[in-house]
């Protein structure tokens, strides 16, 4: 790679980015929009979830304990369903902990009182204020099983004075999976209507990573399309609309809550903040409750670590629209998701993310070897004629006319390209990115180690030149975190810059050659892995640099 190019290809990159917010970028909400939106809502006919509540802040462990409970288990997590609400609203991630070599394990899930309360509902709700349903006050029985497991599932019942009975049989599968079904029972001669719904709430937004590559907050795919709305969008206005398929959730880095709405019937999504986010959906059209009979209805709900296999094995086995975009794979999805699949491949063969990182880098430069030769030929070239390019510029050095004109045809008779250097870099960009967004996103990079001292591929190299890489017995400010691969990979830049050819302007030579330091401090935040990736990408390129330029010959240059 031509490091005085890279200027260029960056220049580059960012007019492409612009290019697709002018053109591609969704439209920006107008007063006019929103006034459309607030119309559609005012003219849906299904009820409101909206509920009184007068919330007690207590602690996590003190909200528990305040209901009786119902457990569940299975080989990926571990919880509890409050008989208060028949709410799930505690879940713990049995294979995942907060911290590397830590022993608390993530607690997602929480009850409402509890300050993190996060939890999710569902049932059936009607428009008939005379019939009175569950709320999240009301206490469920339970009949049957004690406890909820992947081979035995449980049934929730509550009835009230009207002789109208609400019941749930809640299953798990062994992995992040609850199916409820839902049943209302009618003993009385009366007719009702009732809608089914399914709701998440979350009393405050968690702390976030805010950075732009990353989306953190509510989601869905609505009739085919991603909806991405930030914690503080939607506490400035609501969002609305109704849709035949799809999900709805809210997602974090590495974790998703989903709900999955009934099959096959129109349904209403709706993210809202009254002092506390909301992410619901009610069905459009009610079910028809008629005298001495009954109701039912299905939904799922996906608790889980964003892991690419589960992910995409719910898509698949659920038939949920673009479930798999629950992980932000982004607008360079189709290289980012293969790419993430080819380092998963060299994972299971090698046992190690580090070196499955290093084997798609070779994967990579193999790829786009007749490119890189194409230019490196030009390159090579190019340095091989920089004592004639010297002699012209001395020559016409008061005619910049006949310089140019002297130039253009030294180029033309050696047939050397001087942009061709900015080809691999263009190509390479995207990859680059694409690595980037595998690394940051996927859970799969979490605490995953290589050898010596990186344990976490996923976060920066934990050392730094200014403490001599941990002999000297201090810690550093976070800026001055400059790591052995870092410092590696700026070497190989320097390396590297050497064997291209020099700039003739002596400003624009001494610019370069700050280059290299430069990157190294502007990438040493960056994840470990893809420092790595870089410097064995400009190791390899290298190697095949200084083949090509062994065996490049020009007729002009002496």
């Amino acid at each position: 790679m031509e490091t005085r190019n890279i200027i260029a290809a960056i220049s580059l990159s960012a007019a492409v980015i612009l290019l697709y917010t002018l053109f591609f970028a969704p439209p920006p909400v107008t007063p006019e929009s929103i006034a459309e939106q607030n119309k559609t809502e005012q003219s849906s006919d299904a009820p409101s979830l909206d509920q009184k509540e007068n919330i007690i802040e207590i602690s996590r462990e003190q909200a528990l304990s305040e209901s009786e409970r119902i457990q569940f288990e299975n080989q990926s997590i571990i919880g509890s369903i409050s008989l208060k609400g028949a709410a799930i609203d505690d879940l713990t991630f049995k294979e995942y902990n907060v911290v590397l070599n830590g022993d608390e394990k993530v607690n997602l899930l929480a009850p409402r009182n509890a300050k993190e309360g996060y939890l999710i509902e569902s049932g059936f709700i009607t428009t008939d204020k005379n019939v009175k349903i569950p709320n999240s006050n009301s206490i469920w029985s339970v009949s049957g099983n004690k406890k909820l497991t992947a081979e035995s599932p449980i049934k929730l019942i509550w009835t009230n004075d009207q002789g109208i009975t609400f019941e749930k049989e809640i299953s798990i599968d062994d992995k992040f999976l609850f199916t409820v079904k839902q049943r209302v029972i009618n003993s009385t001669n009366n007719k009702y209507d009732f809608y089914s719904y399914g709701q998440i709430i979350r009393n405050e937004a968690p702390e976030i990573t805010n950075f732009y590559i990353l989306h953190e907050g509510l989601v869905a795919t609505l009739d085919d399309e991603l909806i991405e709305e930030d914690y503080d969008d939607i506490e400035e206005k609501k969002f609305s609309r109704t849709a035949q398929k799809g999900w709805l959730g809210i997602g974090d880095k590495y974790w998703i809550t989903s709900l999955i709405p009934p099959k096959g019937k129109e349904f209403k999504t709706t993210f809202d903040y009254k002092n506390k986010f909301r992410a619901n959906f009610v069905a459009t059209e009610p079910l028809e409750l008629n005298s001495n009979s009954s109701i039912e209805d299905k939904m799922q709900i996906i608790v889980a670590a964003k892991r690419v296999d589960v992910i995409d094995g719910y898509a698949e086995s659920l038939k949920i629209d673009k479930f798999d975009l629950t992980i932000d794979w982004g607008f360079l999805y189709f290289i980012t998701k293969p790419l993430f699949f080819g380092i998963d491949y060299f994972f299971k063969l090698l046992g190690n993310y580090g070196l499955a990182i290093i084997a798609i880098t070779i994967c990579i430069r193999l790829a786009f070897f007749p490119l890189a030769n194409f230019s490196f030929r030009s390159m090579a070239k190019m340095k091989a004629l920089t004592p004639e390019m010297t002699r012209l510029k001395e020559l016409h050095k008061n005619d910049k006319m006949k310089l140019q004109q002297a130039m253009m045809a030294l180029y033309k008779k050696e047939k050397v390209n001087p942009m061709s250097g900015c080809l691999p870099i263009l190509v390479q960009i995207p990859v680059f990115f694409a690595l980037y967004k595998v690394l940051f996103v996927t859970i799969e990079m979490r605490h995953m180690p290589f050898y010596g001292w990186i344990q976490d591929l996923s976060e920066r190299d934990p050392t730094s030149l200014f403490n001599l890489f941990g002999l000297l017995p201090y810690d550093v400010p976070s800026f001055l975190m400059i790591g052995a691969w870092p410092i590696a990979m700026g070497i190989s830049m320097f390396v590297q810059m050497k064997l291209n050819p020099a700039p003739t302007d002596p400003m624009q030579a001494k610019i370069f050659m700050f280059f290299p330091l430069f990157l190294t401090i502007i990438l040493a935040p960056f994840p470990a892995g893809l420092v790595i990736y870089w410097t064995i990408n400009n190791i390899l390129t290298m190697a095949q640099q200084v083949f090509i330029m062994k065996r490049t010959t020009i007729k002009t240059a002496t």
